[in-house]
């Protein structure tokens, strides 16, 4: 006998109720950081109306008092971009995702800077700076550059962010609070080392995490997630169920994870901007179809946010920074075709609760753009 077949909305259903979607649950930040195992940060502020539409009572202050507290860190690991980890992710998959980190380094534009530059002395010296106090990137191109005159300053500094750990300090990534980029090492900032490594006896245990939070899945899908390659084994090695795709792709899952109902309904959702749910899976079409990628990722790597409409990508949203300029918080809702009376009024309500979350005593309007918000 083959493998079980799962369709479409089966997987659809699955993924979005282990991402906290189908509804919210009763859950600190911090246990929500960690069993997403961490959120896309690339903008400081994604993470709350990530946050925010998967927990219940979310509270806008909690993650930011969470940063304060050390216990919440943002850092550059997977695929190379800043998330938001809790403290001992942090030291566990900055080391694990390496690898990833200086092979993009390697490619990149400041490679051609490092050349003849000694980074084992560089990394010594830069690490030592950042451990006496915080430094933004302006001032640590300017340290680096005093004392390699002849090198590349912004080379430099960039080889330090892959070959160091690195925290984004608070204030920055704090809700509602205004601070520019300022590093200091992981361990310093923690007063902890890290624990894990590229390789080792916890890769298991991050397989098994990754597919609790995203499965069922494919080891290409983990590696789209983390940027690690050669995962395969680490998926055959374990004790794992199996099931097939509509297209015949092997799927694995813990032996013990339930699956959907496929005809569960789902609510309206509004889904951060660089949210994991549609950077986690080298075939996204379990929740966005492919004729609208484009419209929601661009060629240069950036993700709007997105509406949900009976579980799948159905458009983009995003705060409008000019009405909030001036004292109003408006949520511009973009869809992809016109949208039932229903859903409209769910996401009209949605929208609205999501403003007097994040922008409380300011006036909320849900302003509907595109195409014809009724049916043809």
């Amino acid at each position: 006998m083959g493998n079980p077949v799962l369709d479409l909305r089966t997987l659809n259903r699955t993924l979005l109720a282990r991402q906290m979607l189908l509804r919210r649950e009763a859950v600190g930040s911090h246990t929500a950081v960690a069993r997403m195992l961490g959120l896309q940060s690339q903008v400081p502020t994604s993470p709350y109306a990530g946050l925010w539409t998967r927990v219940e009572g979310f509270d806008f202050a909690e993650p930011g008092a969470l940063l304060t507290e050390r216990k919440l860190v943002r850092l550059v690991a997977m695929r190379g971009t800043v998330h938001l980890m809790t403290a001992d992710d942090a030291l566990l998959l900055r080391p694990w995702t390496q690898p990833v980190l200086d092979r993009a380094l390697r490619g990149s534009p400041w490679a051609p800077g490092l050349a003849g530059a000694d980074l084992t002395a560089v990394t010594a010296y830069g690490r030592a700076l950042l451990a006496e106090r915080a430094m933004t990137p302006g001032e640590l191109r300017a340290a680096l550059g005093a004392r390699w005159p002849d090198a590349d300053a912004e080379s430099l500094a960039q080889a330090l962010r892959v070959h160091v750990p690195l925290v984004q300090v608070p204030p920055r990534g704090v809700w509602g609070a205004s601070g520019g980029v300022r590093y200091a090492p992981l361990d310093t900032w923690l007063g902890r080392d890290a624990g894990g490594g590229p390789d080792g006896p916890h890769v298991p245990d991050l397989v098994r995490r990754y597919l609790a939070a995203f499965g069922p899945a494919t080891p290409a899908d983990m590696q789209k997630w983390s940027g690690r390659t050669g995962l395969k084994r680490a998926f055959t090695d374990l004790d794992l169920r199996t099931y097939s795709a509509e297209d015949g792709r092997v799927l694995y899952d813990l032996p013990d994870a339930g699956l959907a109902d496929p005809a569960t309904d789902v609510p309206a959702r509004f889904v951060a901007d660089f949210d994991n749910l549609l950077l986690s899976h080298a075939d996204r079409t379990r929740v966005l179809a492919p004729a609208d990628k484009t419209r929601v990722i661009t060629v240069n790597g950036l993700v709007s946010g997105t509406i949900l409409v009976d579980g799948f990508v159905g458009g983009t949203w995003r705060f409008d920074k000019q009405a909030r300029d001036e004292g109003r918080a408006v949520l511009a809702v973009t869809p992809f075709a016109p949208l039932t009376p229903g859903d409209r009024d769910a996401l009209e309500a949605e929208g609205t609760r999501l403003l007097a979350a994040a922008h409380p005593g300011a006036g909320h309007a849900v302003r509907f753009t595109g195409p014809a918000d009724r049916p043809a």
